[in-house]
């Protein structure tokens, strides 16, 4: 799990990793994926990842990565035959600071959230409970960096509707779903807020349909304080025809704890369901 400031850690001496599951295999597998040399893999703290597929197929990963409390992103390309990752850049900047997730638009183009704005764990704590909204949704290329859209509570996770005209933005404190238009210049105008009354966690879409796979919290007392004998819940939402009027919205998956706890995403691929957590277990499904 992610090693985060007031998060329980079952294995805090372990370093971070990636893992691969072939979702094409009948009985898929969790694969640990080798780091290639010259990346320092003991301070490694992913968060959020997004991929890229070049002209040639190359796929490239992209990771939120804290090493000692800081935020970077992490650059590597992906090695099919070999199954492993080779790092080929680290990106840091000023502006790129409590990073939660990213979506990739190009190479080396990204949006990035923010999540809080201190970084101090008790300011940062402070900042919730005075709902500042200095949280906001940056864009990154090598020759521009700017803030695209501001005013959020705790601006979590990121994703893009498959036509690539639309962002989907989490905004975990206030329960809710942004709906984003991408603009020429990479600016964010936002076109309606979807409410669903749980915290949102992640966000990912459906390949299929284009919906919006919601990971949720049902109980954030539980979730920041963590009990054994009384765990955090998941909850997993559907999103359909989040551009309507009246998006319809499901409950792909739900668990009192007894199985899964503090569910954070969940990716689905031709009837199957794979849900990840803070610093749980992750849960794979048939739909």
């Amino acid at each position: 799990g992610l090693k985060y400031p007031g998060m329980p850690n079952f294995a805090p001496d372990e370093p971070g990793q990636i893992f691969l599951m072939d979702l094409n295999e009948q009985n898929p597998r969790v694969q640990a994926l080798n780091i290639s040399d010259g990346f320092d893999k003991a301070s490694f703290n992913p968060h959020g990842i997004s991929t890229f597929i070049d002209k040639d197929q190359i796929v490239y990963l992209y990771v939120v990565n804290h090493p000692h409390m800081e935020s970077t992103v992490e650059i590597f390309k992906f090695e099919e035959q070999q199954r492993s990752l080779v790092h080929l850049k680290t990106i840091k900047h000023e502006l790129l600071k409590s990073v939660n997730d990213i979506v990739v638009l190009g190479a080396e183009q990204f949006y990035a959230t923010r999540d809080h704005y201190f970084t101090n764990f008790f300011l940062a704590l402070l900042e919730m409970v005075m709902d500042l909204r200095w949280t906001y949704i940056l864009f990154y290329s090598p020759r521009e960096v700017k803030v695209v859209a501001k005013g959020f509570s705790s601006a979590n996770g990121i994703t893009m509707s498959p036509d690539k005209k639309y962002i989907y933005v989490a905004d975990v404190l206030d329960k809710n779903i942004h709906v984003m238009k991408k603009h020429d210049n990479w600016d964010l105008t936002q076109l309606k807020v979807i409410q669903l009354g749980t915290l949102v966690d992640n966000l990912t879409v459906d390949p299929d349909t284009g919906d919006i796979l919601a990971g949720c919290h049902p109980n954030a007392i539980k979730l920041l304080m963590y009990n054994t004998e009384d765990p955090p819940g998941s909850e997993v939402l559907r999103i359909q025809n989040a551009l309507s009027e009246k998006p319809r919205i499901s409950t792909e998956y739900a668990n009192n704890g007894s199985m899964l706890q503090g569910s954070s995403v969940a990716s689905v691929y031709q009837g199957k369901l794979l849900i990840g957590t803070v610093f749980h277990k992750a849960l794979y499904c048939v739909l």
